[in-house]
């Protein structure tokens, strides 16, 4: 049997949002087609400043009739308080919870397996009294569940997942490009499609009107996007998220999170091909082109994740 390996995160929290307005209210404000939702598919989406600049991201799935989003637990208030404002008189209640359940992380490559899931992404289905489902983002990094969290503990043992560390699933998410919330996208300041938004099929391109859509589709639709966020390798001293990332005096980027030799770096696009010597404090960053990243500007195959 191919391994799974389950992780109950303190990083995650949950939102439960319900009422007759619910899909309507949501759909109104987020990156992604909320009327996708359902028992059998979740999704991933943004919530943007008016100006199409990041504030928070989540992922969306059905549990019980209830839209539920599991976001970061450091900022949920944040999202709550945000989402609020634009309730007016919609039919809609937002609170935290379902009390009593939490978010847990499967990952290795019998993840989907092990959960009863087809291998495609954002691909859902009852587990132990909630919903289990393949990455929205990328099947690859595995699944994620909102359960009860003594029955989902006992089910994921019944599955074969046994207990997982964060440092395996955290690099495993660097090596394939994945950005952590506020770890790696600067609130107020990032866009979506430098974070890999399209490909990670956190935007709906057509879905209608949502906050801080014109920005995101100008973007998209004139080829504005200059930078991209992607793997490195690190040879030296991790650098600090932020750290400028040069080639020789002149700047190409910043580091965002990093762990064990690999991490993120928001990069120029003409920096990500690796011809250019790249450092980042008194570290060696090389690229890694992840083989889901789109560049047009680059047309050889994508670089393999190099390890050692």
């Amino acid at each position: 049997m191919a391994e799974a390996f389950a992780l109950w995160p303190a990083t995650r929290a949950l939102i439960r949002i319900e009422g007759t307005d619910s899909r309507a209210f949501l759909q109104g404000i987020v990156s992604n087609d909320v009327n996708k939702v359902s028992p059998a598919r979740a999704i991933y989406a943004a919530l943007l400043t008016p100006q199409g600049k990041y504030l928070h991201d989540f992922f969306v799935a059905e549990v019980d009739g209830a839209l539920v989003l599991d976001c970061e637990a450091a900022r949920r208030d944040d999202l709550l308080r945000r989402l609020s404002r634009f309730k007016l008189r919609s039919k809609v209640s937002l609170a935290p919870g379902p009390e009593g359940f939490a978010v847990a992380l499967i990952y290795g490559a019998g993840a989907a397996p092990a959960l009863g899931l087809a291998a495609a992404r954002g691909s859902a289905a009852r587990f132990a009294g909630g919903v289990a489902y393949v990455d929205p983002r990328l099947a690859e990094i595995g699944a994620r569940a909102i359960v009860p969290l003594e029955p989902g503990r006992a089910a994921l043992a019944a599955a074969g997942a046994v207990p997982g560390a964060e440092a395996g699933y955290d690099r495993r998410r660097l090596e394939h490009g994945l950005p952590d919330g506020s770890r790696d996208l600067e609130i107020e300041k990032s866009i979506l499609l430098e974070n890999g938004f399209e490909e990670l099929a956190g935007v709906d391109w057509d879905k209608g009107c949502y906050l801080g859509q014109e920005l995101t589709a100008r973007t998209h639709y004139r080829a504005l996007i200059k930078k991209r966020l992607v793997p490195v390798r690190i040879e030296g001293p991790a650098p600090a998220p932020g750290t400028p990332i040069l080639a020789g005096e002149t700047e190409m980027g910043a580091m965002r999170s990093a762990r064990d030799g690999v991490g993120l770096a928001l990069l120029k696009v003409d920096a990500i091909a690796g011809a250019l010597p790249l450092t980042a404090g008194t570290a060696r960053i090389v690229p890694n082109r992840p083989s889901w990243l789109k560049l047009p500007e680059l047309q050889a195959d994508p670089t393999p994740l190099r390890r050692g």
